[in-house]
This record gives C-alpha cells, sequence and structure tokens, in this order.
C-alpha cells in the first residue's frame, strides 16, 4: 500500500494528525526508566515529512524538556506540553490519525480512546496491560523485546518509523524547531557527555583529551562541549562547529539536523541506525558477539568503546574537512 494512499486527503480538506511522543520511552528498545530521551523525539521529526503542511494540520504531544526541539517546526501547528490534563483534552477531540510512539501503559491507553478514523504505533493490550502493535508495527514491537532481531535487521531507525506507518522511506531528514542564530567559530566541536540513561555509549574522557590536544596542536580551533544546561544554547553551540565529533547521543542528531559532517562514536549501540550524507560512523575494531549490547552495563574488563583509538578517531576526523569548507576564514 503506498503512502499516498495511506494518507490521501479531500480537496480543500487538511486532515488532522495526533503524533503522541513526548520521550519517555525508546520507541525501538526495551526502555522503561521514564527519563526522557530527546535524541529519539528529534529523530522522530523524519515523519513529518509525510504531513505537509498544505495537507495536514499535526498536533505533537512532548514534554516540557524537549520543546526547543519542536518548537517553530513549520511542519507543527499545535504542540502540546504533556501535563496530567493533557488526556483530557484529547479525549475531547477527534483526529483523522493517531501516531503513538511511547509504550508507556497509560499512554497507550489514551491513544486507543482518542477519537480518530486511523492508528499507528502502540497499543494497549487489555488483558495484559503491556504495549501491543497496530497495523506495520510489530516488527518495531519485536525489537524492545529481542535485541537479536534489531541486530540482524541493520535497518535505520528512520527506515522502520516509516514502515510502522506503512510508509517507505527515501532518506527524509530529521526537522529541528529552534533554529541557531550562532555563527561558525570552531572548526571541530567535541560533543563528548552522555545522558544518565546509557552512560556505557561515552567514550572515555582521556580519548577526548588526547583528540583534543592533538587538534589543537594541528592548528585547528577546537571546542569542548557547551550549553549542558540549556537545549537552545546546545543547538547554538553545535551550529557555531564546522565539524562535531560525538558520542551516540542528542548532539549526533541535533548536527546531522542542521547539517554538519558529523564522525559518530559507536559501541553499545548500533550505528546502522543512524544516517545522513556527512556522517561517519566509528565502531569498536573486536569482534565481540555482544556488539551492539543495547545495555547500560559492561561485563569486560574493558569496555568496547576503550577500544576505539584516538588515531582512528583523528583520521575520520581529517576525512571530513574537505567537507566543511575552509577551515580558517
Amino acid at each position: 500500500m503506498t503512502t499516498e494512499h495511506l494518507f490521501a486527503t479531500s480537496q480543500g480538506t487538511r486532515k488532522r494528525v495526533l503524533i503522541l511522543k513526548p520521550g519517555y520511552g525508546e520507541t525501538l528498545d526495551p526502555d522503561t526508566s521514564g527519563v526522557v530521551s530527546l535524541g529519539d523525539i528529534l529523530r522522530t521529526t523524519v515523519i513529518l515529512h509525510l504531513f505537509p503542511p498544505a495537507e495536514y494540520e499535526v498536533t505533537w504531544v512532548v514534554d516540557k524538556a524537549g520543546v526547543a526541539l519542536l518548537h517553530n517546526n513549520p511542519y507543527i501547528d499545535r504542540l502540546l506540553v504533556i501535563n496530567p490534563f493533557t488526556p483530557h483534552l484529547l479525549l475531547s477531540e477527534w483526529f483523522d490519525i493517531v501516531i503513538n510512539f511511547e509504550k508507556e501503559p497509560g499512554i497507550c491507553a489514551v491513544a486507543d480512546r482518542v477519537p480518530a478514523w486511523r492508528r499507528y504505533g502502540f497499543r494497549l493490550d487489555p488483558v495484559t496491560h503491556k504495549a501491543k502493535a497496530y497495523d506495520y508495527s510489530d516488527e518495531a514491537l519485536s525489537f524492545t523485546t529481542d535485541p537479536s532481531a534489531k541486530r540482524q535487521k541493520g535497518k535505520s531507525w528512520s527506515e522502520v518509523l516509516y514502515e510502522m506507518l506503512g510508509a517507505q522511506y527515501a532518506g527524509q531528514g530529521q526537522i529541528l524547531g529552534y533554529q541557531p542564530t550562532s555563527k561558525v567559530e570552531h572548526d571541530v566541536g567535541l560533543n563528548h557527555l552522555i545522558g544518565k540513561k546509557f552512560p556505557m555509549k561515552r567514550w572515555p574522557a582521556t580519548c577526548w583529551e588526547q583528540l583534543h590536544d592533538r587538534l589543537a596542536a594541528a592548528g585547528q580551533r577546537v571546542s569542548w562541549q557547551q550549553g549542558a544546561d540549556d537545549l537552545e544554547d546546545y543547538i547554538d553551540w553545535i551550529n557555531s562547529c564546522r565539524l562535531l565529533v560525538t558520542n551516540d547521543s542528542l548532539g549526533l542528531h541535533i548536527g546531522l539536523a542542521l547539517g554538519k559532517p558529523v564522525v559518530a562514536l559507536f559501541g553499545p549501540t548500533m550505528a546502522s541506525e543512524v544516517n545522513g550524507e556527512a556522517l561517519l560512523r566509528i565502531t569498536p575494531p573486536v569482534q565481540w558477539e555482544c556488539i551492539p549490547c543495547m545495555e547500560s552495563r559492561c561485563p569486560h574488563p574493558t569496555s568496547c568503546m576503550e577500544h576505539i583509538t584516538v588515531d582512528t578517531v583523528h583520521a575520520a576526523v581529517a576525512q571530513l574537512i574537505p567537507h566543511t569548507g575552509a577551515l580558517y576564514d
């Protein structure tokens, strides 16, 4: 079935679309921490290409922590910051399409009850009170219960989201809401911090320091990560860098959304999930069956991320430098 058929609109009438993605769980991972995943929110914006503003009126429900990622997004008509009264508001409305990318039972229950013609993503099993799949989402749900299935498929995150909507992914990019005002000041940005949810994703601090010293010694303007306490400041900092070196984190997705060349380091998470035109993925040069484990703890004496060498990352930066234009304006 084609996307055009699924989402066809009546002439002169905009269809109403509700997207439930506050960010409380990783859509394709068995995450139940409740910690807001800002990266998941941003990379979900790839689906907005399916809903051009001339034909669709989109409402997106998000946690307040993710507002800067979506605010002023030209594809979103209404941004609802979730609060205890949000379900009551939604239940008083109607939509042509409801899309739920959260597996939290309460959100699934709301997705089931909001008046709508068509539903995608996850629903609630009334017997087990666990997430179940609407049409097209069975495979996506299986990834959250069987990590080996996810590794074997090797699909990009964007491709899976499109398939959950019965559509075919064709390389569409993420759409960032906040538009930075900063100018380019740094040649290389080191996005070295990582969230509390998956600490094993971080490349060791000593490696970051050695990379910084080597780049600086070559005369390149290197900046350590900034804006940790303010999302808009963080986006402005990434925009001020010609090239970004990053762990698998929110900064990776912001960099791609801003069209920056990115060197991304992967270990416990899947490098194949992320795609971009000027993206170089680096993975550990070890043959461990557990990679990618998608776990927050490592049973090995040294984690897989410790096996990524500074030489490898430095060479990747040198490879991408031609994509940044002149380094010294």
